[in-house]
């Protein structure tokens, strides 16, 4: 990379830093590039990307962004994989393409002013996804309103058998 392409590349890691959700560092020491193309597929699937970097200019960015405290997880080649819409995807991805390709390691996170040691990564990344969080908030929403046309339409159900049984018992 030519000198004067480097401030460049500092302000758009820096924009990017600045948008994404959640940041998670990895190290792809030894991916095959079609395992490299495979993992942006499956990223871009979810919303998210990746970028190999240069640690020296993701330092810089870093700093530029006010995110401090991250030094640590940049030595070897390093990998940013972010999302602008779901913090949790991106761990996500990388979590389950590292059962596949041991080649990959996670090397840390950042989210919402926190930094994400592997651990919490992994945790992050066996919560369910936003639809189904949805889905479970919905149906909780729904129950009582179950509930109530259950017992609203019981009342009537039950007069008109009790009338039925009036009759019976007359005829």
């Amino acid at each position: 990379m030519e000198r004067s392409q480097k401030p460049k590349e500092v302000e758009a890691l820096k924009e990017r830093f600045q948008a994404a959700k959640a940041l998670i560092f990895a190290e792809n020491k030894g991916l095959k590039v079609s395992e490299v193309t495979e993992l942006r597929k499956k990223l871009k699937q979810t919303q998210s990307s990746m970028k190999v970097v240069k640690n020296r200019l993701v330092k810089r960015a870093l700093k530029a962004a006010g995110i401090e405290g991250l030094d640590s997880f940049f030595e070897g080649p390093t990998t940013v994989a972010s999302s602008t819409t779901d913090p949790v995807s991106p761990a996500k991805v990388l979590v389950d393409f590292i059962k596949e390709h041991e080649r990959l390691s996670i090397k840390g996170g950042y989210l919402a002013g926190e930094i994400l040691t592997v651990e919490k990564i992994k945790a992050l990344a066996s919560l369910p996804s936003r639809e189904e969080l949805y889905a479970k908030l919905l149906g909780c929403l729904l129950n009582p309103a179950r509930g109530l046309v259950s017992v609203m339409a019981a009342l009537p159900r039950q007069l008109v058998t009790a009338i039925d049984a009036i009759g019976k018992q007359k005829s």
